[in-house]
């Protein structure tokens, strides 16, 4: 594991787009899962910005760790906020955007999303689809993509993706499993702000009930994890 602090968000994502470029540059194909929220959406007004010359998005397929079950120009799409935000400014192919669903049914789409990536995904050496990168936000309860601490047994599930529950909104999300990301090259957290510190401390530190966190299982066969955090939500790493 590996340690990325910077003082404010917008160093988060400056340092983040600067990793993402070198790391694209290196590679003749990339397979990148994408993930929603705040800290992303930062990231990726950075890289429409500033690095429209240093990246070859022909190289670059995109991929999204969890959806919402939404239309796609629904307020809450993690797909609509990609395309505003990032994909709407830059010039990628369309078929190199493979986007999950949230139209779809839910169990239908799952099935659907689990056999694009079993498809279009490198193996790793237990067949096990394998993304080059896999982005992760990590709620304030802990959940990370879409398992929550109260599923985190599809965390462990043998399929590629599940149908989760959010648990106070009742909303399901179609979600890659932990199968899926600790099958990954390289995963990184892209985690900000004084909200998150609590629950930063308890999984960098393994600290009280950090194992109730699905965000705490993310440990890649590969080694390569890195948390990218600001000052705020890395205060009480010790």
């Amino acid at each position: 594991m590996k340690l990325k602090v910077a003082q404010t968000k917008q160093e988060v994502a400056l340092n983040f787009s600067r990793y993402l470029a070198i790391l694209i540059a290196a590679r003749e194909e990339v397979h990148i899962a994408l993930s929603g929220g705040s800290t992303p959406k930062i990231v990726f007004e950075e890289l429409a910005a500033n690095f429209q010359e240093d990246i070859d998005w022909k190289a670059v397929h995109l991929y999204w760790g969890d959806e919402r079950c939404v239309d796609p120009t629904d307020d809450d799409s993690n797909y609509k906020m990609t395309v505003e935000y990032l994909i709407s400014k830059i010039e990628i192919p369309k078929e190199n955007i493979h986007r999950i669903k949230g139209e779809n049914e839910p169990d239908y789409e799952a099935k659907r999303y689990a056999e694009l990536l079993d498809d279009n995904l490198p193996k790793s050496d237990g067949g096990v689809p394998s993304f080059d990168l896999v982005i992760l936000g990590m709620g304030d309860d802990g959940h990370t993509a879409s398992i929550f601490p109260h599923e985190i047994d599809l965390w462990h599930s043998d399929k590629l993706c599940e149908v989760a529950v959010h648990p106070d909104s009742g909303q399901q999300r179609v979600s890659i499993t932990g199968k899926v990301i600790n099958h990954a090259q390289i995963v990184t957290f892209l985690v900000t702000g004084e909200n998150k510190v609590d629950k930063v401390d308890e999984i960098i530190n393994k600290k009280g009930d950090f194992e109730k966190y699905p965000a705490s299982l993310v440990a890649p066969n590969s080694g390569n994890l890195i948390w990218f955090l600001d000052a705020a939500a890395a205060a009480k790493i010790t």
